[in-house]
């Protein structure tokens, strides 16, 4: 049975903690699934996430205990200490690429499809922009047998060349609100995801330092 998010939308704490799962899952194999400890410091992580959050231990505990009781985490006992996995291919029902955009629009807020092609590069790799748009378009059209759309494509920007694309698993979102454009309307297209592509590099590898950091302060016992 696929979870309805129309009927029981994640509150932000619970798609940031959510999000931050599916992230970890892709990008360090070795530490997954999370503790506690390593979910708190990629929630509130300053790079890669939109907007920032801080959030405390407890109001991750209660996120988790909310995505567990629609099986959308799972939790992993036999070891010392307990461990968090996401589930979410198979609690909404949907292919592997499309978990891939939701995760990235949970932890970066409405993105184009270029740039959800460019930020997701780790955790999957889209062969072109147009890949990601049918996968976005499918979101959009699920039936309501299947839960409905999990995905709802913006309205276009003043000076923005494209759509952004936002989830839906937080419940409806407002499309009135004007959405900031996502590049200057001067700036080459290709200057723009050269420069993109840049700053995602960027952020990869303070992340990837933070995490190489947090493992080597558990093994200190610090």
């Amino acid at each position: 049975m696929n979870h309805d998010f129309h009927t029981h939308p994640l509150s932000p704490a619970e798609a940031r903690v959510l999000g931050t799962l599916m992230e970890k899952a892709r990008t360090v194999p070795d530490s997954y699934p999370l503790t506690l400890n390593s979910l708190q410091n990629g929630c509130n992580q300053k790079s890669a996430r939109e907007p920032a959050m801080n959030l405390s231990e407890a109001e991750i505990s209660e996120a988790i205990d909310g995505l567990r009781a629609c099986s959308l985490v799972i939790e992993s006992s036999g070891s010392r200490v307990t461990r968090y996995e996401h589930n979410v291919q198979r609690a909404a029902g949907v292919p592997e690429q499309s978990a891939v955009l939701l995760g990235m629009l949970m932890l970066r807020g409405p993105q184009t499809a270029g740039e959800l092609r460019i930020n997701t590069e780790r955790w999957y790799k889209f062969l072109d922009i147009a890949s990601v748009d049918a996968f976005l378009e499918e979101l959009q059209d699920r039936s309501e047998e299947k839960g409905g759309a999990l995905v709802v494509k913006l309205p276009r920007a003043p000076g923005a060349r494209e759509q952004r694309w936002a989830h839906l698993l937080c419940g409806p979102v407002d499309m009135t609100l004007p959405t900031a454009p996502t590049a200057t309307g001067g700036a080459a297209e290709d200057d723009v995801i050269a420069l993109t592509r840049r700053v995602a590099a960027l952020e990869h590898t303070v992340t990837a330092l933070s995490e190489q950091l947090a493992n080597l302060r558990q093994q200190l016992g610090a």
